[in-house]
């Protein structure tokens, strides 16, 4: 896959668009990398640009400090996302990715940026169902068993130590971020939300997702697939045409 990067190492352009309809941001899950959205660069329409979002610890970034607090991560995109705003933008987040892309909305507001088009929210709770954790400080045995029952890393991969040691420093720093993060008390996005959800995810409940209808002025809207935490990894096509019709569909 070829990837341009937009004169930053916070972001990757796998089809580079001079003048798109709408710039979608694609966020991963805590310790995720752009492999996440590989496919959707073939999905997606070219009136898309997907723009996919690499934070530090991963990929080419692997030697860069991790950030502390997940203000500092959401500043750091925020920065580096800003000259892209010249077009209409969307945010899709999933798991962390999604409160990420929250964040990083509010920041973009409060230094008066456009809003987005849409902001999408994959496999997590609304920030009022926020529940911190302690996975951070598992043994990594026990933050690799995680991984697996959560589905996003198999088994296989992770019984490579040589992997692991790649690996887990950056989960274990995303877990940290998210799980110590206080919810942004700003008032709700100015834009239409869309949280989606797997049908046997067992990381939130329906009420948990249903709660992101109170954080936007907007349409709201909850979309439920079948499959569990990870649930469009391996088949992103509904998903994906979900994501296609909220942005270039005409409203009414």
């Amino acid at each position: 896959m070829t990837v341009t990067h937009f004169a930053t190492p916070w972001l990757r352009r796998p089809r580079p668009h001079p003048d798109p309809a709408v710039r979608l941001l694609c966020l991963p899950h805590a310790g995720g990398s752009t492999a996440l959205y590989r496919r959707w660069k073939d999905l997606l329409p070219p009136a898309i640009e997907p723009v996919l979002v690499c934070p530090p610890g991963r990929e080419n970034r692997l030697d860069e400090p991790l950030p502390t607090a997940l203000p500092e991560l959401v500043a750091g995109l925020g920065q580096a996302v800003a000259p892209l705003l010249d077009r209409p933008w969307a945010a899709f987040g999933h798991s962390m990715g999604a409160t990420v892309a929250h964040e990083l909305v509010l920041w973009l507001l409060k230094r008066g940026h456009r809003p987005p088009e849409h902001l999408f929210v994959s496999a997590r709770e609304a920030p009022q169902h926020h529940r911190g954790g302690t996975a951070h400080l598992l043994e990594d045995d026990a933050l690799s068993a995680e991984l697996i029952r959560l589905g996003g890393t198999s088994r296989e991969v992770l019984a490579m130590a040589e992997v692991r040691q790649l690996v887990l420093p950056a989960v274990r720093g995303d877990y940290r971020l998210i799980e110590t993060y206080a919810a942004n008390p700003d008032g709700p996005v100015p834009c239409p939300l869309t949280a989606l959800v797997g049908s046997a995810d067992t990381e939130l409940t329906a009420e948990e997702a249903e709660g992101w209808e109170k954080w936007t002025t907007g349409p709201f809207r909850l979309l439920t697939f079948p499959g569990g935490h990870f649930y469009f990894s391996d088949r992103p096509e509904a998903v994906v045409e979900a994501v296609r019709r909220r942005l270039l569909t005409p409203p009414g």
